[in-house]
């Protein structure tokens, strides 16, 4: 069963049980192309997907999750070294595009999927709110963790399967549209302009995202090889080149710390409507016009969002019950920003929000904080305080060397518990603590309730 799949562990049953989404199980997406035509004004989406697809089980049907308001009005299929895929039936129910073949497909087969659609694109409800494809007062933006892909495209919207795409928008010409990866080509026709992205790294389907808005772009400048830029309302652009003045030296920083920038490019946009918090994707970050003040009162959360690039987008998790390993790392890189910018040790912050912890409850699993409790502060400030635990147990330079190790080997995957144990193993050996010490820190810092003693 988990033959192409990127994560080491069995699939964990037939159901993510975060967010309630039967798998879509025998086979792996490798790429995405979509073809977008994109009507602003009255929010239209037509669209042409097609996806190339390998199996590790025989298939005689096979699911795709597909929300409801993206209505499917073609299906046909391909295949390589002669084989006629032949979609017999399709159907859409309950959140999924439904697929029959006429003939069995053997298994370790490599065929296409060409997926014709058309709607007007809404955001998923979910626990989390409403997530997805959003209309704003001029324009859209899609942000879609951990489940709201399906609100635009059809894929298989689990973290662990990642793929390559190919981005095409076709969109007002007023408008500009920015989405994941190197822009390819732009081709203006008549009052249209055509937008053609590229992501040569394999990306999870929450992270694939489109921007379209009056923007005006702003570079941001360039650090260790990376260009840095900004995509921003023209009223904005004085306050945004005030608040992002540091964004570049943030990926210097991060890049001696953590490795090597995992992509080709870093972009912010920055939409005219208010957004409660920043949003992420892969290669870029998506900011609301309240978080530009050109204050720098959103610091904090410029360096959050710019790590999400090593922690989250780079290396990917294998299941959503893991997701402190995206926010911890990502919190724990805000600290590493001031400690570095404003001379405030790591630990002064973490004794700060050590504090304010030790004044909430003390009901969350760290390993399993479950639906309601995933993206409750909680997970990231106790994600961040066991990061610390981890570099005051190993002294800075073996801390460091071990997260440059863990990121090295998961680049461009999907990481679980065991491998960022395995790193840190490696080098607490080196230095003589016993592997009890490790298990100890493991335990009350993850599978414990209660919150364990300021690490020290």
């Amino acid at each position: 069963m988990t033959r192409n799949r990127l994560r080491s562990t069995p699939v964990p049953g037939h159901r993510d049980e975060y967010t309630g989404v039967d798998f879509n199980l025998g086979f792996h997406v490798r790429s995405y192309v979509l073809d977008l035509n994109y009507r602003v004004g009255p929010n239209r989406l037509t669209s042409v997907a097609t996806l190339q697809l390998d199996n590790w089980a025989p298939l005689s049907s096979l699911t795709l999750d597909l929300a409801a308001g993206m209505r499917v009005t073609q299906v046909t299929g391909s295949g390589t070294a002669g084989q006629n895929i032949v979609v017999s039936k399709f159907r859409q129910s309950g959140g999924k595009l439904r697929l029959k073949f006429r003939e069995e497909i053997p298994v370790d087969s490599e065929f296409s999927l060409t997926i014709r659609y058309s709607g007007t694109p809404r955001p998923i409800r979910s626990a989390w709110g409403e997530i997805g494809w959003e209309e704003l007062e001029n324009g859209s933006l899609v942000a879609s963790q951990p489940c709201g892909a399906p609100s635009w495209f059809p894929c298989d919207d689990t973290p662990d399967e990642k793929a390559r795409y190919e981005i095409t928008v076709t969109a007002d010409s007023p408008y500009s549209v920015i989405a994941n990866g190197t822009l390819i080509s732009k081709k203006v026709s008549g009052s249209r302009t055509t937008w053609h992205y590229r992501v040569e790294h394999p990306m999870a389907t929450y992270l694939a995202t489109v921007q379209v808005g009056e923007y005006q772009q702003l570079e941001l400048g360039e650090a260790a090889g990376t260009a840095v830029r900004a995509w921003v309302p023209a009223q904005l652009k004085t306050q945004a080149s005030e608040e992002f003045v540091q964004q570049a030296d943030m990926l210097a920083l991060y890049s001696r710390l953590f490795g090597p920038y995992p992509f080709d490019d870093y972009t912010v946009v920055v939409v005219e409507d208010e957004l409660e918090i920043p949003l992420e994707a892969q290669g870029l970050s998506v900011f609301g016009a309240n978080h530009i003040r050109g204050d720098h009162a959103w610091e904090r959360l410029i360096a959050h969002e710019l790590s999400h690039q090593w922690f989250g987008n780079s290396l990917g998790l294998a299941q959503w019950n893991d997701i402190w390993l995206n926010e911890g790392f990502a919190c724990y890189s805000e600290w590493l920003w001031f400690e570095h910018a404003d001379n405030i040790p790591a630990a002064e912050s973490a004794r700060e929000f050590y504090g304010e912890l030790a004044r909430k409850p003390q009901d969350l699993l760290l390993s399993d904080p479950g639906t309601r409790d995933m993206f409750d502060d909680r997970v990231y400030k106790r994600g961040a305080l066991t990061v610390h635990a981890l570099r005051t147990m190993l002294g800075d330079e073996a801390f460091f060397r071990m997260l440059h190790r863990y990121i090295s080997v998961g680049r461009h995957a999907v990481v679980e518990l065991v491998d960022l144990k395995r790193e840190v193993l490696q080098e607490s050996r080196k230095l003589g603590i016993p592997d009890s010490e490790v298990d100890t820190l493991w335990t009350v810092w993850l599978d414990q309730r209660e919150l364990p003693a300021f690490p020290a």
